[in-house]
């Protein structure tokens, strides 16, 4: 199967967060054959609920990427405004039930149809870094900026829930109404996740 210029540029991705690591994830491929989906490791953000958690996703890219984005879905255990439960497992307000993240940089470019969201906080290919177009400049290019962005935007939200416009009504609603509880289903979470180590 030829090279498209969406894989190469996740083959440049990966190898350039390879050669210099950020700190808080790291990254590879599920399966070797197939650059779209990569598994990606989170640390619990440093002073927050999630410390000391090592959380486990699924970076899956389309084929059109850059121009769309790439979804992520939790499958270590996690309880999050910003995500939906998967199956009996527990996860964040943010996340959706089958472990979903549902953050602004993760969702389709342009105007949001609900009104929540502007433009510029949606999904948006790095232009301004290197234009996509010219793709025999990838070489030159910085793209690995757009993975990195992806993950550290999930790190921020571990550090401070969306309450507002949650994925997960029910963390949502426990973060608001009872935060000791909240704490204690988060720190489950993390015990889980380092026992799974």
């Amino acid at each position: 199967m030829p090279a498209t210029q969406a894989s190469l540029l996740l083959q440049k991705q990966l190898r350039d967060l390879c050669k210099k690591p950020v700190d808080g994830f790291s990254a590879g491929l599920v399966d070797e054959s197939d650059v779209f989906e990569w598994s990606v490791s989170i640390m619990g953000p440093p002073d927050t609920l999630y410390e000391g958690g090592f959380f486990n996703a699924i970076m899956s890219f389309p084929k059109n990427y850059p121009n769309s984005p790439p979804t992520v879905r939790f499958t270590s255990e996690m309880w999050h405004p910003n995500g939906e439960c998967f199956s009996s497992v527990i996860v964040n307000p943010i996340f959706y039930p089958d472990g979903k993240v549902c953050i602004s940089i993760l969702h389709p470019p342009g105007d949001d149809p609900n009104g929540y969201e502007l433009a510029t906080e949606r999904w948006s290919p790095v232009h301004t870094v290197c234009d996509t177009s010219f793709f025999w400049l990838l070489a030159s290019c910085d793209y690995a900026l757009q993975v990195e962005s992806i993950v550290l935007s999930i790190i921020s939200m571990l550090s401070g829930p969306n309450d507002e416009s949650p994925a997960n009504v029910d963390a949502a609603k426990q973060w608001r109404d009872s935060r000791e509880e909240f704490r204690k289903r988060v720190s489950r979470c993390v015990r889980k996740s380092q026992e799974m180590l």
